[in-house]
């Protein structure tokens, strides 16, 4: 493991485009979203930080899943990392009791257009006066890390969805994620994590 903070991709970036497998194995693509703000939640199954706020996440997905589009994306290689497979985070996905899609991203497309750099990672977009659902935070779910004593609350994440439901600006001062790194496939590291 290593730890590894958030690149920090620049606000107003407007969401890529993307067409990638559940890991029920249908396809999900990014043209399926409707005009409620989306957040993309860069997961995995084994990662210690992931694992420390599965609770929480579950928590955002009964709080929220019926007012934004969450879906859980898995961009680790299967290659070197084959416990992040589609078995474990079926299995992860419904210990827990998430509704929403969790994507597979072995080639790592979506991850490499967020410039996404670790698990967990989160990018809330929505299209707040435009149709273009465009980024409006990234960053920490709140400052509880795994051994830390800080209680597991979602406090960053949830004022960014509060805000951006009640039609406010998202405050632009924004801590970044920090966690493991993204287990790239062998020779398709990007230029920031080299």
């Amino acid at each position: 493991m290593t730890l590894t903070s958030s690149t920090m991709l620049a606000l107003g970036t407007p969401m890529p485009t993307f067409s990638l497998r559940r890991v029920s194995g249908e396809k999900f693509q990014s043209t399926q979203l409707n005009q409620q703000p989306v957040l993309l939640m860069v997961l995995c199954a084994h990662c210690p930080f992931v694992k420390h706020i599965e609770p929480e996440l579950t928590r955002l997905d009964q709080d929220f899943g019926t007012q934004i589009q969450i879906i859980g994306l898995s961009s680790n290689s299967l290659a070197t990392h084959p416990q992040d497979g589609p078995e474990q985070l079926t299995e992860q996905a419904n210990k827990h009791g998430w509704q929403f899609p969790y994507l597979l991203d072995t080639e790592h497309s979506l991850a490499k257009s967020l410039r996404a750099a670790c698990t967990p990672e989160f990018y809330l977009f929505s299209p707040q006066g435009s149709t273009t659902q465009t980024l409006r935070y990234r960053g920490q779910l709140d400052s509880s890390r795994p051994g830390n004593n800080e209680p597991l609350t979602g406090s960053d994440l949830r004022a960014a969805l509060n805000a951006t439901l009640s039609g406010e600006a998202v405050n632009p001062k924004q801590l970044a994620s920090v966690g493991c790194n993204i287990k790239w496939n062998p020779g398709q590291e990007p230029q920031w994590f080299i």
